[in-house]
Formats: C-alpha cells, structure tokens, sequence
C-alpha cells in the first residue's frame, strides 16, 4: 500500500486517485502523524442500467423508424411489408 504525505498527495492528485483505482487504497499522512485512506468507490449498479419508457409505439413502427433515419430500406423489409395482409 502506497503512503503519501499530504503535500505529495495534493501536487500529484491525479496520479494518486490513479494509484487508489489500482491498489484499492492508499495512505494519505498528514504533518501531524493523522493518516487517511483514501479508496474508489464501489458503484453498485451497471452505468448501463437505465430505465425504461412507456412508448405507445410497435415494433414495426420503430423498426420502420430506424431504417426511415438510417436512409435505407432493404429487400427483407420489402418482403415482410408484402407478407403483411
């Protein structure tokens, strides 16, 4: 475990929150003798975890949505439009 004095730490933060990401922890002293540990946070939820909306909207209007923006349509679009009866 890396210890820092309190000087150090604020000159080098950067790099110290780097090492605290890597190691897990690192010591921070102060001239007085105090040390502090300095840890990352654990995020409890994936960044990728959003919530969902309630769109009064079908799969195949979205899907037409997208393709209409993408510019395209393609010969399986042409298809299942002509299966649609």
């Amino acid at each position: 475990m890396q210890v820092y004095t309190y000087s150090e730490a604020r000159q080098r933060l950067s790099s110290v929150l780097d090492k605290a990401e890597l190691s897990g922890r690192v010591l921070i002293r102060r001239k007085d003798g105090r040390t502090f540990a300095l840890m990352p946070e654990c995020s409890k939820t994936s960044p990728l975890d959003v919530p969902s909306i309630r769109a009064q909207v079908s799969t195949d209007e979205l899907v037409s949505i997208i393709r209409k923006e993408r510019g395209r349509t393609t010969a399986a679009t042409r298809f299942l439009e002509g299966r649609r009866t």
